[in-house]
């Protein structure tokens, strides 16, 4: 806990508030380790249950899902009736659900539990980013934002890992039930050391937008279903739900264009900072995607590597994000973030060019030398593009603004997982993975690290565009 406590580097700042940063990140590694660590249990749920693949992925999808759907919500709600008491239900209701995905004696109320666990991720994802506005003075954003970037990757490194050796040594329901201490152990932090609400709550005047809410969720879960439904076949049902989620967008505009108190002030994307940074994190964290959906199989299948050396290759893209995440932010508060958000994506655009034209021959040090690169673009990148945002923002927008922050991070995944896996695919000619020539496999990555390379640069021409235009 020491080393924790001390990362953040501020001579003025009092151990409560040293201690009250150690409880957002704790939040955040909560949150993300509840991300990671169900995937390496799906193969003994299914044993367990008598489920098949696609049944026992809900307990993933669930997850996911509630946490897409919900988080900008959740950031509203925090705006009007209080970060703290709000951010404190979301650590204990993350923790009651993780005790009842151990206790569930069926598939369907696993599921259940976990899409609990994921509105409780919600409200820790969201209010963790508001708060440290709230906590740390503004020249140290970046340093925070640093240290809980740092502990989302931990967490998303660490799930794995920790899942595998927990179902082994004390079967799957170790897993959930190791969140439960950590959880209460936060809760206690959060409640002892988070400063008092400043916002009063809600009155008649500001209400939360229920029909705001509905149509936003609703919108958002075909979006999401869409994506990730079919296993990568892309059939008559997701095109439906990608027909019903692009209804969804305008209805959702027309709702809030009538309400008094809307959920998003459609006005805020007038401002061409917030409206930049939402779409380079979306483009970047497609990106970022691609490294997930098609190194496995380049690694495996392209270089015939075992399943232990590919689990530990791709162990090094979290484990750089580790360490690099509270170094980013402390260069992102001396040098200025949207210098290091364009720094950030230069990196990043290196890597993908490299990984774009190399060649087979090069082996695992050719593949793993320009991961490290992109991973180290990406820290950078994550961090001063959400310390642009998270400096300047209103008091009363904070929760919904970092709402938005970690939905357009979300969207980026579900559609890198979807858009990019099947550039692979196509580019790799491959009806079946385990068959398909390495020579194929390898043109197939190097295909979609080239799709890749335009959504950065197409990132970089944002960032132009943001430097050129004034909010209106």
């Amino acid at each position: 806990m020491k080393p924790t406590i001390a990362i953040v580097d501020n001579a003025t700042q009092t151990p409560a508030v040293r201690w009250a940063l150690v409880s957002l990140s704790l939040s955040m590694l909560l949150s993300s380790l509840g991300t990671s660590v169900a995937n390496v249990g799906l193969p003994t749920l299914a044993q367990v249950f008598g489920a098949t693949f696609q049944d026992v992925q809900w307990v993933v999808i669930a997850y996911l899902l509630a946490i897409t759907t919900l988080i900008v919500s959740v950031g509203r709600l925090g705006d009007l009736i209080g970060r703290r008491r709000l951010l404190l239900g979301g650590i204990g209701l993350f923790t009651l659900a993780s005790a009842l995905c151990a206790w569930a004696p069926t598939l369907g109320m696993l599921i259940g539990a976990r899409a609990l666990q994921g509105l409780g991720a919600a409200i820790m994802m969201a209010l963790t980013m508001a708060f440290v506005g709230e906590t740390v003075a503004k020249a140290k954003t970046g340093s925070a934002m640093g240290l809980l970037g740092t502990m989302s990757a931990i967490g998303t490194a660490l799930g794995p890992s920790l899942g595998g050796l927990l179902i082994s040594g004390f079967g799957w329901q170790a897993m959930f039930l190791v969140t439960v201490p950590l959880g209460l152990m936060t809760l206690l932090l959060a409640h002892r050391y988070l400063p008092a609400d400043r916002q009063k709550a809600t009155t008649g005047s500001v209400r939360f937008d229920a029909w705001g809410t509905l149509v936003l969720a609703l919108t958002l879960a075909a979006y999401a279903l869409a994506m990730t439904l079919g296993r990568g076949h892309f059939g008559l049902l997701n095109i439906g739900l990608l027909l019903a989620a692009g209804f969804g967008v305008g209805l959702f505009v027309l709702v809030e264009m009538k309400v008094a108190s809307p959920l998003i002030r459609l006005a805020m994307f007038r401002n061409p900072v917030l409206s930049a940074s939402l779409a380079m994190s979306t483009l970047v964290a497609t990106v970022m995607m691609a490294t997930l959906v098609v190194g496995p199989f380049y690694l495996a299948h392209g270089l015939g590597l075992k399943a232990v050396v590919v689990g530990i290759v791709l162990a090094v893209g979290p484990c750089v994000a580790a360490l690099t995440g509270v170094p980013a932010g402390r260069i992102a508060d001396r040098f200025g973030a949207q210098r290091m958000t364009v720094a950030g994506l230069i990196a990043m655009a290196v890597g993908c060019l490299v990984l774009s034209v190399l060649p087979l021959t090069v082996g695992i040090s050719g593949y793993v030398a320009p991961m490290v690169v992109i991973t180290l673009g990406y820290a950078v990148f994550q961090t001063a593009n959400n310390t642009t945002v998270m400096s300047d923002v209103q008091p009363d927008q904070r929760g919904v603004v970092s709402g938005m922050l970690n939905l357009s991070r979300n969207l980026g995944l579900i559609t890198g997982a979807s858009a990019l896996g099947a550039v692979f695919a196509l580019a790799s000619q491959a009806a079946d993975i385990t068959l398909t020539p390495p020579e194929a496999v390898a043109h197939g990555m190097r295909v979609t690290f080239a799709v890749a390379l335009g959504l950065i640069i197409v990132a970089q021409g944002v960032v132009l565009a943001r430097r050129t235009l004034k909010p209106l």
